[in-house]
């Protein structure tokens, strides 16, 4: 009986244990519950004002302006040569000297290369000895022409006579001739010896150096390229859209072209546009123009890649906006107009750009207020504050929303 007593007594106290331990967990969580809702009520009512009751958004302002700007055409290209000779020799001879440095700028007439001038000497003065010895032939026979005619017109010698005295004299005139021909070929020759540059330009790399033995004609490598710089033409690839802005005034208007690096970058040089190709491109769907450029300090070097700019006109009251002002958008291209003190969606529609700056062709009338660099978080309809340059906005809110309003509605 004693055993039995002592475990309902265990028993019992195991029951209030275990119920002692589930009342504290209930009111454990209970609390965490109260102290949740407690925290949820603010937090979905901090939410709802940052969204829908937000503090003004700070922006910054420029103005729409109105300004002459160009009426261009963009297009890339390539830099070309206007005249590329190739040197060759055109008598066959020992390469005695080279006068000019590979990469030299040369003028026309200047000496470039010097050929072994000695035989060619020689033939010369051969031709000349032949000449004399006919002139002194000739002489004799015009001497002897003058003496046979009296006597043939007193006939005391045959006319067969005379016909024969005669005949020679004209025979040697003729031979003479030949022979100052000959004389004049083998001078030709001889300045053949003296490689002159035919035309003024840059020169490449040599091919031959002095002491090799050249041969005279087209065939085999040249002696050297040369390249004319001065004045240079570039090659521009225009879509076939923008032909007939070009046709309406042709090439007589002389369109002004700007030369960039290819990528963009400042202009290397300017010249007038001289040819337009007769035919568009097929396969591209592009037309080839060229313009002709001073290059007087070699700015731009055959082959070269560059971008081009065609101006065609100048719009003398463009409405243009900084490039960070307008925005793109489902629609299409938009910016933010400040009006009171409110930001307003307004659609715009972009001409063109130039730079840092875009030519608003519909949309806004020349005397708007717009945001320039838009905040993320700037929305139609959102109140705006104008930003302090380089400081907080939290100091002199109200005197930036009066400045801003004051601004919109100047």
């Amino acid at each position: 009986m004693k055993r039995l007593s002592m475990v309902g007594l265990f028993g019992l106290i195991a029951a209030i244990a275990a119920g002692g331990y589930w009342y504290w967990q209930k009111s454990a969580a209970q609390g965490s519950d109260k102290g949740k809702i407690a925290q949820g009520k603010p937090g979905k009512e901090g939410k709802g004002r940052g969204k829908g009751r937000g503090g003004p958004v700070p922006v910054r302002l420029t103005s729409v302006t109105r300004q002459p700007m160009p009426v261009v055409i963009d297009a890339v290209g390539s830099v070309e040569s206007e005249h590329t000779v190739a040197v060759r020799p055109q008598v066959s001879g020992t390469l005695t000297a080279v006068t000019f440095k590979e990469g030299d700028y040369v003028r026309q007439g200047q000496v470039l290369f010097r050929i072994d001038s000695r035989p060619m000497q020689v033939s010369v003065a051969q031709t000349q000895a032949a000449v004399k010895r006919d002139e002194a032939q000739l002489e004799q026979a015009r001497a002897q022409e003058q003496r046979l005619r009296p006597l043939a017109e007193k006939e005391y010698i045959t006319r067969q006579e005379y016909d024969v005295a005669a005949t020679q004299m004209k025979s040697l005139e003729a031979t003479v001739t030949a022979n100052k021909a000959v004389v004049d070929a083998a001078k030709l020759q001889l300045s053949y010896a003296e490689i002159t540059a035919p035309i003024s330009g840059r020169t490449g790399s040599l091919n031959v150096k002095a002491g090799n033995l050249v041969a005279g004609g087209t065939g085999g490598a040249p002696l050297v390229m040369i390249n004319s710089t001065r004045p240079i033409l570039v090659t521009l690839s225009v879509p076939q859209r923008n032909l007939d802005d070009i046709r309406k005034s042709g090439v007589q208007q002389q369109f002004k072209v700007e030369i960039t690096p290819n990528g963009g970058g400042k202009v290397l040089a300017t010249g007038t546009l001289v040819f337009i190709d007769n035919t568009v491109n097929p396969s591209t769907g592009t037309i080839l123009v060229k313009a002709r450029v001073g290059n007087e300090n070699e700015e731009l070097w055959p082959g070269q890649f560059v971008s081009g700019r065609i101006i065609l006109r100048v719009e003398d009251d463009a409405v243009t906006l900084p490039e960070g002002a307008v925005q793109p958008g489902q629609d299409g291209p938009f910016v933010f107009v400040v009006k009171g003190d409110r930001a307003r969606v307004q659609n715009v529609t972009v001409d063109r750009q130039l730079g840092p700056q875009v030519v608003i062709a519909k949309g806004l009338n020349g005397d708007e207020r717009v945001v320039i660099d838009v905040p993320p978080t700037l929305t139609d309809g959102s109140p705006v504050i104008l930003a302090e340059e380089g400081g907080s906005n939290s100091r002199k809110g109200g005197k930036s929303r009066k400045a801003t309003t004051e601004a919109a509605a100047n």
